[in-house]
């Protein structure tokens, strides 16, 4: 069990990994609406509906207006907190005891339960044309979330709720080892190059985040604070882009298996990746790359930095 103080702590993990979730969503979802408009697009291998992601942006704007680019924003507000809980909240509470790769790895079962079933509603709200188009969702259109919801379990029954975990646990796996990897090498590298001390995790029950500024006061402490801040981006955006490239063919895969409505389609993401680059090679593999590379950097190092500002503002107050 638990001491109480450990326990308090771990609560103050979990509460700073919702806030990361809450502000990875409000920087990140409309590059992530452009992604998924261009991973699901009807296309030849010579037309598409959208020339690149820039044109993507423009014609949401023409026919849905700027809530176009929010359009799926409730459940992932929901599945990226519950997620960002877990993963940050595990991360810090094991990462005395594990390698940071081992423990990116953990819970990854439980995320994808929630994370899962909140994408799959968000990819078909986000995959439907408005106003016209030719998305291959767009003769099936929802009215919202919980209407997106009740016409997935009326066809295909709850299990339709979790079409595509395999591709969405096997995208987390990868893509997770490959950010706290990046997360913290880059971190450290910048530090140690600035001269300033790392952050070391001597006892599970102690507060996890150093400040930079410890032993400082007045201009040299804020001169900190504001490299702390800027290591916290620059970490953080280098970290989303080393996942999205890691993992970026079997999020194509996944949207595509969650977004279709046929039983007999496989839901393997392997079997869709080796057919997506059969027909589209490379270039298809990596569809949405430039949005979500663009979204990388701003939404992630808002992921990060909320977590450590969260952390250390709990830990200083409560």
């Amino acid at each position: 069990m638990m001491a109480p103080e450990s326990s308090s702590s771990a609560s103050k993990d979990y509460v700073a990994g919702i806030a990361a979730g809450v502000a990875t969503v409000l920087i990140g979802h409309p590059f992530d609406t452009i992604k998924v408009k261009l991973q699901t697009q009807k296309r030849s291998a010579i037309v598409s509906e959208y020339r690149n992601g820039f044109h993507c942006f423009l014609q949401i704007i023409s026919r849905e207006g700027v809530r176009g680019l929010y359009t799926g924003a409730t459940p992932s507000f929901l599945g990226m907190s519950l997620e960002s809980s877990l993963l940050f909240g595990v991360y810090t509470q094991l990462r005395t005891a594990f390698q940071e790769h081992m423990v990116a790895g953990l819970m990854r079962e439980y995320r994808c339960t929630v994370l899962c079933p909140t994408e799959l509603i968000k990819c078909r709200l986000q995959a439907q044309v408005k106003g016209g188009g030719s998305g291959i969702l767009s003769l099936q259109v929802y009215d919202g979330p919980v209407d997106c919801i009740l016409r997935t379990v009326r066809s295909e029954g709850v299990g339709g709720l979790f079409r595509g975990f395999s591709a969405t646990f096997a995208r987390e796996a990868l893509g997770n080892s490959a950010f706290f990897l990046t997360y913290e090498a880059s971190r450290s590298y910048m530090l140690r190059s600035l001269g300033l001390p790392t952050r070391r995790f001597k006892d599970s029950n102690e507060t996890r985040f150093e400040n930079l500024s410890e032993g400082s006061s007045g201009r040299s402490a804020y001169k900190n604070h504001l490299i702390e801040a800027g290591v916290g981006i620059a970490s953080g955006g280098l970290a989303g882009t080393a996942f999205w490239l890691t993992i970026l063919p079997l999020d194509v895969a996944k949207t595509r298996i969650q977004i279709s409505h046929e039983p007999s389609q496989s839901r393997n993401p392997f079997v869709h990746v080796r057919k997506i680059n059969k027909e589209f090679g490379v270039r298809g593999l990596y569809a949405g790359l430039g949005p979500t590379l663009i979204r990388a950097f701003p939404a992630n190092a808002a992921s990060i930095v909320t977590w450590e500002v969260v952390s250390k503002f709990l830990a200083g107050h409560f």
